[in-house]
């Protein structure tokens, strides 16, 4: 039956598009997309994201592989996979809008017998009681009698080009014990590290959940450490670094926490978690924390600049990356923003230069105006490295400090030479 497969692949983003290439080198693959414009630059051999390399993309396509907006090009496969974001609203509570829309867009094209596989990070019981009756009411087919159903966690991190797709091993899951073990197949068919088959879609919703809310638990100890460590004027990474030789010490370092994955998904079983009366005190406790970190960079920058003798009203600021990690694109819920807003309060002379960050979307998403090119004569009275893009090392950024400036260092990369301070 695996040989018949035909997979359609809902959502052309960080997610999407890697499974939906790889999947294309073993099965007939359809990439479907909402946005036109996204899906134009993908056919021209393009992706703006660069989780895949135009030369692997051009390739696909010329070996058939497809992406479109029209709904009559997905109508004939039987493998639906649903890889859409899942955002949080302005209050942090799950918003499952994208969800919806794509199971309306599975229920008009699913046919007896094809199954709908989810890939978005939910909570427990999300893809059974939220998603698959949408399906059901838009098709007027019956879950686990006409099609079927599984859920398999995407792990893809955005800009790593060691742990790609390919190489990711997979939870996977299915409705019926039948169809567990051909998704699994499916997936084994084209994973070099192959899967891990969970008992049930529940137990697989779980397990994606608890991965990042345990990264954000554990990176919020570090935030506190360095808050601690700091008032104690002792390097906090020079603490981890003596620490972690020790063999089952887990290093990590303290830092911003954005992006659409560790900052987002714990709100998901938070939120889950009250329904049944239960009220998840740690993992709440590291949101306030870690959502707090850029206010604190920016107290903690402005303190320098105090004892320094530094004015801070109307100074001169530059902030290096505004992405929510190195070395890629992605500004999805970046915590930089949180740094510009509250130095913002003192001063509107920010510059953000991000040679990664597209700055039309900067400005549409946060309305900030982000350069393309740092001004080559300006200097600063404080200069904050805030993302650790590997163009920023090789800089003397002493250079371009005004007498009395700082340089605080969010992510370690700067000699302890030349900076002020770091988190």
């Amino acid at each position: 039956m695996i040989e018949k497969i035909k997979i359609a692949v809902i959502g052309l983003g960080y997610v999407g598009l890697p499974l939906a290439r790889l999947f294309s080198t073993k099965f007939k693959t359809v990439g479907f997309d909402m946005n036109q414009s996204r899906v134009d630059a993908l056919m021209a051999g393009h992706d703006a994201t660069l989780e895949v390399s135009d030369e692997l993309l051009q390739s696909a396509l010329k070996n058939g592989f497809v992406c479109t907006t029209n709904l009559e090009d997905i109508k004939d496969c039987n493998f639906y996979v649903v890889a859409v974001p899942t955002p949080v609203d302005v209050n942090n509570r799950p918003d499952l809008k994208p969800l919806w829309g794509a199971s309306e867009t599975v229920g008009k094209v699913i046919s007896k017998g094809d199954i709908v596989v989810y890939e978005s990070t939910v909570y427990p019981g999300v893809t059974e009681e939220e998603c698959l009756p949408v399906v059901e009411k838009v098709s007027g087919l019956t879950f686990n009698k006409d099609f079927f159903a599984g859920y398999s966690p995407e792990r893809i991190n955005p800009g790593d080009k060691e742990h790609t797709v390919e190489k990711i091993k997979k939870v996977t899951s299915g409705s019926t014990p039948e169809i567990a073990a051909l998704v699994d197949n499916v997936y084994n068919a084209v994973l070099i590290n192959g899967t891990h088959k969970a008992p049930s879609i529940k137990v697989a919703e779980a397990s994606k959940i608890i991965e990042n809310s345990q990264r954000d638990v554990n990176i919020a100890f570090m935030n506190e450490l360095a808050k601690i460590f700091n008032a104690m004027g002792i390097d906090t990474r020079d603490v981890i670094d003596a620490a972690a030789s020790k063999w089952n010490f887990i290093k990590l370092n303290p830092g911003l926490v954005g992006g659409h994955c560790i900052s987002v998904d714990p709100y998901y079983l938070i939120q889950k978690a009250q329904v049944y009366g239960v009220l998840p005190r740690i993992m709440s406790a590291a949101r306030r924390l870690n959502d707090g970190m850029g206010d604190y960079v920016a107290n903690q920058t402005i303190k320098m600049m105090n004892k320094k003798g530094a004015l801070v009203k109307d100074s001169n600021i530059l902030i290096l990356g505004i992405t929510f990690k190195e070395n890629c694109p992605d500004i999805r819920n970046t915590k930089v923003v949180d740094i510009y807003s509250t130095l913002s309060e003192y001063t509107s002379n920010i510059t953000v230069y991000d040679p990664w960050a597209n700055v039309d979307r900067v400005k549409k998403e946060y309305g900030i105006e982000a350069v393309e090119v740092l001004p080559k004569d300006k200097k600063y009275d404080a200069i904050i490295l805030a993302v650790s893009h590997k163009q920023f090392a090789d800089t003397n950024w002493r250079k371009k400090l005004n007498e009395n400036g700082v340089i605080y260092d969010v992510k370690g990369m700067l000699s302890p030479d030349i900076i002020d301070a770091r988190l």
